[in-house]
């Protein structure tokens, strides 16, 4: 297959750069070849100008950014349609919303169509694999995966599990859920790109049968994903505690049934204390920070200092549709602003980290996406320091990698992406998706 060569700027890591002073490798003049959809080599352009192919179709961009895609670690597609709407907090949001909008998932062809939609958003925000719930529905994830796989995209999917204290209308069994749970799993899980997450949605909405059914399926899959939430709001927690006496913590329900583990990813873990950061880091289970969904919502603060004494695996995530933005440049905006007001100083720097390879490592996907290291599939982001006026009037003062870096978290957005690319291939060209519409339009 023809080698493409991407001539830019590169960035990547090697190592946190919390804890490693060359965990960050930027290049200036960058070279990225690939060929069939895997990266063969990046680094320095005088390093591997030699390396480009006769045939090579060459991309010079050398005043963009590439850096490794985006991975969003907790995400809601069918809350598209309902982002931005208005509550007094987290329970009302989902009685109000949520489950009134979830229920026209049972429809595949509106599943489908708002899959397409979704996964276009994502794309034009630089993020090439997220961990996306579903609905109740199984048609749901089918139409997820279906418009994934047209795309050729990372992701991790999974149909929601339900068997109490929801409308009727989403509510599944303990038996269906997982009879459900496993006919997806073997039709999808390891299918090209596809992977597949065990999805109870928090436990207030399922009973003990059901979280011991999916431990079952946990246990029978040990290389399928588990997501749910935790520890999210403290009318939430106080819910939960009456519906589970006996536990020592909300995230000690889901260890009873043994679902803490690698590739158990929990959504927020806000009110955490310090033995259940001590129970996440010994299993490795990983915390999704949602900043723009915990300002939103007004759910509370995530301790990043904490978090980082404890060990806890953390990635960042966006939280739609009860965060405020597909793009994760504008969660790193306010992931800092949250870290400043628990008393910690989060650099720009380590959030490409954890947005990148940092998340990469722990879901156990960094031998795939998140690098652009030799053998690794091609997903990248081509990121604009001139997309905006102000972007570029800052960019241009830019004195380091992490002034550079802190400008696009800090006043980036789907703007600023201006080519997103997946396993090789470009899925994204900034101003496309519009002038397709206008097209269409006239």
């Amino acid at each position: 297959m023809t080698q493409t060569a991407y001539r830019a700027r590169l960035l990547t890591f090697r190592d946190d750069p919390a804890h490693a002073a060359d965990g960050a490798v930027f290049e200036e003049d960058g070279l990225l070849l690939v060929e069939d959809g895997r990266v063969v080599a990046a680094g320095a352009y005088t390093a591997l100008a030699a390396r480009i192919a006769p045939d090579a179709v060459i991309k010079s961009m050398r005043d963009k950014l590439i850096v490794p895609g985006f991975i969003d670690a907790h995400i809601h597609y069918p809350q598209t349609d309902m982002i931005a709407s208005p509550a007094p907090g987290l329970l009302p949001w989902l009685n109000t919303y949520t489950f009134p909008t979830e229920r026209a998932f049972a429809d595949p062809s509106h599943a489908r169509e708002t899959a397409s939609f979704f996964l276009d958003e994502l794309l034009a925000c630089g993020t090439t694999t997220a961990l996306v719930y579903c609905t109740v529905h199984k048609e749901s994830a089918d139409a997820f995966f279906t418009e994934s796989e047209a795309r050729n995209l990372r992701m991790v999917a999974g149909k929601v599990l339900m068997d109490r204290n929801c409308p009727e209308f989403l509510r599944d069994t303990a038996q269906s859920g997982y009879d459900d749970s496993a006919e997806l799993i073997a039709r999808w899980h390891n299918r090209g790109r596809q992977q597949y997450v065990l999805t109870p949605r928090f436990a207030a909405t399922s009973t003990e049968a059901q979280l011991e059914a999916c431990s079952v399926l946990a246990r029978a899959h040990e290389d399928v994903f588990i997501q749910t939430h935790v520890a999210e709001n403290t009318d939430e927690i106080k819910w939960v505690e009456g519906l589970f006496p006996g536990h020592r913590s909300y995230l000690d329900i889901y260890d009873h049934y043994g679902l803490l583990r690698r590739r158990a990813v929990y959504g927020h873990c806000i009110h955490l204390d310090d033995t259940d950061r001590r129970r996440m880091a010994e299993t490795g289970s990983v915390a999704a920070h949602c900043p723009t969904s915990n300002l939103f919502l007004g759910s509370g603060l995530f301790d990043f200092e904490k978090a980082g004494a404890a060990n806890m695996p953390v990635a960042l995530a966006t939280d739609v549709g009860g965060g405020t933005s597909f793009s994760m440049l504008q969660t790193m905006n306010e992931a800092h602003k949250i870290a400043r007001l628990t008393g910690h100083n989060l650099s720009a720097t380590r959030m490409f980290w954890l947005a990148t390879t940092g998340a990469a490592k722990v879901l156990d996907l960094d031998d795939t996406v998140g690098t652009l290291a030799p053998g690794s599939e091609a997903d990248f982001v081509v990121l604009d320091p001139q997309a905006t006026p102000l972007l570029a009037r800052r960019t241009a003062r830019a004195g380091s990698l992490e002034e550079l870096l802190f400008a696009f978290a800090l006043l980036g957005d789907d703007r600023a992406v201006f080519e997103t690319y997946a396993a090789g291939e470009r899925v994204h060209q900034r101003g496309a998706r519009r002038a397709a519409a206008l097209e269409l339009a006239a």
